[in-house]
């Protein structure tokens, strides 16, 4: 993409979704950490369902602790890789007791100490809960970056720079909210929606799906 392309890419996402919001379910920061710590491999959905069982009863990191191992495995059954996502969850929950008074940090090295944090888990945390203009790039990002060049890239990490090099600073703290949406209901893996596309003509994808009813 051209620089006026990446101009008119966003500002058409923009202008159809001016405050564009994750959604997974959550009321606190920490909540928001432990659906997205929760969220790999699970679907936004399925994570919502677990919380929403989960937070009534625990929703703090001495909570979650108290819950124990196999209290915290029986309200979070229901997602896959529950068992490594419950220690690490209890692991994380003891640092931020016994090192940050049980809030969560602030900083991106601080984050992904956390056990089953990494860099896609910390850059949501910073986006979302304090508003950095960080690009957690999951598979429906990298799949958009590459796609519609975007932000081409063989790695996370190299979309991740080029969409933070690419994308106008106006629009960084919101990009990454408009790729995901963008990657799961339009730009999808198996058969792109381009028919229905407001960002088609920025695109520079050349097998354009047409419209089933053409």
């Amino acid at each position: 993409m051209t620089p006026s392309q990446v101009e008119t890419f966003f500002r058409t996402l923009q202008a159809a979704n001016p405050t564009p919001v994750t959604e997974l379910e959550y009321t606190s920061v920490f909540e928001l950490l432990t659906a997205v710590l929760l969220s790999a491999q699970a679907t936004d959905v399925g994570v919502n369902k677990a919380t929403s069982k989960l937070f009534p009863v625990a929703n703090t990191p001495q909570a979650i602790l108290d819950l124990g191992l196999a209290g915290l495995e029986s309200a979070i059954k229901t997602i896959g890789l529950y068992h490594s996502k419950a220690k690490h969850l209890l692991q994380t929950c003891r640092m931020l007791v016994d090192l940050y008074g049980g809030q969560v940090p602030r900083t991106r090295e601080a984050l992904e100490a956390l056990p089953g944090v990494g860099r896609k888990t910390a850059n949501v945390v910073l986006n979302v809960a304090f508003g950095e203009p960080t690009m957690a790039v999951d598979t429906h990002i990298f799949r958009v970056g590459n796609r519609t060049g975007l932000a081409p890239g063989k790695t996370p990490l190299e979309v991740e720079r080029q969409l933070l090099k690419r994308i106008p600073p106006d629009y960084r703290v919101d990009a990454h909210h408009w790729l995901i949406l963008h990657g799961r209901y339009v730009c999808q893996a198996r058969k792109p929606q381009c028919w229905q596309c407001g960002v088609s003509s920025c695109c520079n994808f050349g097998a354009k799906t047409p419209s089933p009813a053409a």
